[in-house]
């Protein structure tokens, strides 16, 4: 008896090997670019109060800056604080929440392209249960909170392939509320510190 051998579907490309190796090779293009920006930025940390004079485009820059570094620290909510007293704290809120949520994106670009590295993380399980339940939600209460493992919580949204709009609006969302509370915060202790 012959085997029977089934003809390939009509219009249907055979799986080339060579799109898996541009995956990898984009995710570690992208692990390479994550960690030289983080480098760059945390070098330059020293100078940002700088970039401040330029206004709201120097707020959203130094916001930027600050969050787009993966698991090292730089200044972004005192600069808030600190712009809060100078310019109008709604404004200050607004332009350091799209900063900060576009600079969030590198952490989720480690997430997508390195899964690997952080599945051995304590939190990663708690997170990566939170993100499949409701990763909206959990992104836009963790970004709104001032903590030092949201980048980790956004490492997850990449891995889970949130898709990136929903992650960049809902980050928004919640570092907009918690910019907001900084910017008034330094607002108020300018008008306590120097009553009119």
């Amino acid at each position: 008896m012959l085997a029977e051998t089934n003809p390939p579907i009509s219009g249907a490309k055979p799986k080339s090997k060579l799109s898996g190796w541009r995956l990898l090779l984009l995710r570690i293009l992208t692990i390479l670019v994550v960690i030289a920006l983080s480098v760059y930025i945390y070098s330059i940390r020293d100078r940002a109060e700088e970039v401040a004079v330029y206004g709201y485009p120097g707020i959203f820059l130094l916001s930027f800056m600050a969050y787009a570094t993966v698991l090292l620290p730089a200044p972004g909510v005192a600069i808030v604080f600190t712009m809060g007293g100078v310019f109008h704290p709604i404004g200050v809120a607004l332009a350091a929440g799209a900063g900060a949520a576009l600079g969030e994106l590198s952490g989720y670009l480690a997430g997508f392209s390195g899964q690997a590295a952080i599945e051995k993380a304590r939190l990663y399980e708690k997170f990566k249960s939170w993100m499949q339940k409701n990763g909206a939600l959990t992104v836009l209460i963790l970004s709104a909170l001032p903590n030092p493992v949201f980048d980790l919580a956004g490492m997850v949204a990449g891995m889970l392939k949130m898709p990136v709009l929903k992650f960049l609006v809902f980050c928004w969302i919640g570092e907009t509320i918690k910019m907001m509370v900084f910017a008034y915060a330094g607002s108020l202790s300018i008008e306590w510190l120097l009553p009119r």
